[in-house]
């Protein structure tokens, strides 16, 4: 007899998804939205405003015919581009040297030097163009030299360069730091054993690998160099640059039909650069597998000296780059009386405009660091920590790098179009400081990102498996597990905000009121007005609050998060 067996009907089984996922979904598309209108949605008004005339109607391709047939904007272009050109020449070769000194010599001093080489990045990049003028300008304390040096003035592209480079020459360095640190100690040992000369060891493991350091950090120099107002603004003289253009079709001739073709050229630049590193990046192999070895420098007496003597003296040359605009800005009348005063620093605290720019910067600074921070953290925890919602993944992977490729100067000019045009729901944050911290985090979110990505990755996923298995809501993991575990990556990225949101020019030239002006933005104004010991007193006081933000920063490193954080000691 056979038994009946019973039928049961089939169908889809769906899981119950938690209520906490379908609102960790809903914030995912909340930063998606927030990516869009503070991001795509201005470069598609720069795009939309370059193919329409003065009355909005659509012309197709006739500003870009127009600015084609302007020579001197044409000259412009190619300025900017042959001026890039020449500061990238110069600044990979000198911060690469810099680089293989800290990472492959046992010299006295690395942190020294290192920490002098960074100060530039704690300053805006006008501070090297003000002590050019002091060091070589028409009443420099070394134009002899310059005119010894065969050059008459230093206004124009000699200025240009020269700052560039110093300006420049942090962010190389950084990169080719870490990318010579990441050596394998075999690959080095097989060649001693085959007796292979320094040099052919140089080029043939060396140099390969750091390849790609190098490839990233002459992009970024070409790029920082091609996009940048400040130095041209200050030094430029009658050498106009595509930065210094746009600022004048714009702000000086209210022409923005042309003012977007040049945006666009200066974002054409950016984006190649960034495709040219992300297909490098693609075809780089790693150099460093699960069984490599860390390379560690061997002492060799005359070599660790000769590695001093480079470092000492590039570090000099910065130090003397900065302490010319500390001097200036001390110094009672430039050069008839050099006695040391607080005249320009007294300046700035009775010039009401002056002090109320700086209280607007730490206000910026401060807001683009508390909500850029909790926006990048949050939007990289999404992305990493939450399943499903392809198109919210991927559509947050492309916005959170478009940032990269885009110029601060593009992306402000970007701004006025979108936020200043009719109908516009989000026209009430024009002109106030709201626009100014959206802007500013919106510039400066991709290294945020990828910081906070980095450091989610490090987290094993069992903890959100464990806490769904459990039934624990999404948040409830991020307040109590997450956050605490990244809490070093979260201050180092609201440290990055706010130090770049301090000095930042370029992405805020267009977007200040007369109520919202910015200390970068006053230095740039008063220095134009012809109180350049005033531009440098308001710079240095720039450096120093970002110095103190950054000591403040490093302190909470080593006491506050190792007591918040004892457990990576057990």
């Amino acid at each position: 007899m056979s038994a009946i067996l019973p039928v049961f009907a089939t169908g889809t089984v769906r899981q119950r998804v938690h209520w906490s996922e379908r609102i960790a979904h809903a914030a995912l598309a909340a930063v998606v939205l927030a990516l869009l209108a503070f991001l795509a949605a201005p470069l598609a008004a720069i795009l939309t405003q370059s193919v329409e005339g003065s009355e909005g109607e659509f012309v197709g391709l006739r500003n870009f015919i127009a600015y084609a047939s302007t020579p001197a904007l044409l000259d412009s272009l190619w300025n900017s581009l042959w001026v890039s050109g020449l500061v990238t020449v110069i600044t990979i070769p000198l911060a690469f040297g810099f680089a293989y000194a800290l990472t492959r010599s046992r010299m006295w001093g690395k942190p020294l030097f290192r920490g002098i080489t960074l100060i530039p990045l704690l300053a805006p990049s006008l501070l090297s163009a003000i002590s050019l003028i002091y060091w070589f300008g028409n009443q420099g304390a070394a134009k002899g030299l310059l005119q010894a040096l065969g050059f008459d003035e230093i206004y124009g592209a000699p200025g240009i360069v020269i700052a560039q480079v110093i300006a420049t020459f942090p962010h190389a360095l950084m990169i080719l730091v870490t990318s010579l640190r990441a050596a394998d100690a075999r690959l080095y040992e097989a060649a001693d054993a085959m007796g292979t000369s320094a040099a052919r060891k140089f080029v043939t493991i060396t140099l390969p690998g750091a390849k790609y350091g190098l490839i990233s950090a002459a992009l970024v120099v070409f790029t920082l160099v091609v996009t940048d107002f400040g130095i041209p603004k200050v030094i430029g003289g009658n050498f106009n640059m595509l930065a210094t253009d746009v600022f004048k079709l714009v702000i000086g001739q209210q022409d923005f039909q042309r003012g977007a073709v040049v945006a666009i050229l200066l974002l054409a630049p950016a984006v190649l650069t960034f495709a040219v590193d992300h297909f490098v990046g693609r075809k780089h192999t790693a150099m460093l597998t699960a069984r490599a070895v860390p390379y560690r420098a061997r002492r060799v007496p005359w070599f660790d000296a000769l590695m001093f003597g480079y470092c000492a003296l590039v570090a000099l040359l910065v130090l003397a780059m900065m302490a010319m605009a500390v001097f200036a800005s001390f110094a009672s009348f430039w050069p008839y009386n050099l006695q040391p005063s607080l005249r320009h620093y007294r300046m700035g605290i009775d010039d009401a405009e002056v002090g109320t720019a700086f209280v607007s910067s730490l206000t910026m600074a401060a807001g683009t660091a508390l909500a850029g921070t909790a926006l990048v953290f949050l939007g990289a925890y999404l992305l990493e920590k939450t399943q499903g919602s392809r198109a919210l993944h991927a559509a947050v992977r492309l916005l959170a790098m478009l940032p990269m490729a885009v110029p601060g100067l593009v992306l402000g000019l970007g701004y006025i179009f979108f936020f200043n045009s009719p109908g516009n729901p989000l026209g009430f944050l024009y002109a106030t400081m709201g626009i100014l911290v959206v802007n500013t985090v919106a510039h400066f979110y991709t290294v945020g990102h990828l910081t906070a990505t980095t450091a989610l990755k490090q987290i094993d996923p069992e903890f959100e498996s464990v806490s769904a298995s459990l039934k624990v809501p999404i948040w409830r993991t991020f307040t109590r597990v997450t956050t605490p575990i990244c809490l070093p990556s979260i201050l180092d990225i609201a440290i990055y905000l706010f130090v770049n949101a301090m000095t930042t020019v370029s992405s805020v030239i267009f977007l200040y009121s007369p109520d919202t002006k910015l200390a970068s933005v006053a230095a740039v104004n008063i220095e134009e007005a012809g109180t350049t010991a005033a531009a440098a007193a308001l710079c240095v006081v720039i450096v120093l609050t970002s110095a103190a933000v950054k000591v403040a920063h490093l302190l909470a490193d080593r006491f506050l998060l190792d007591r918040l954080q004892a457990w990576r000691r057990r």
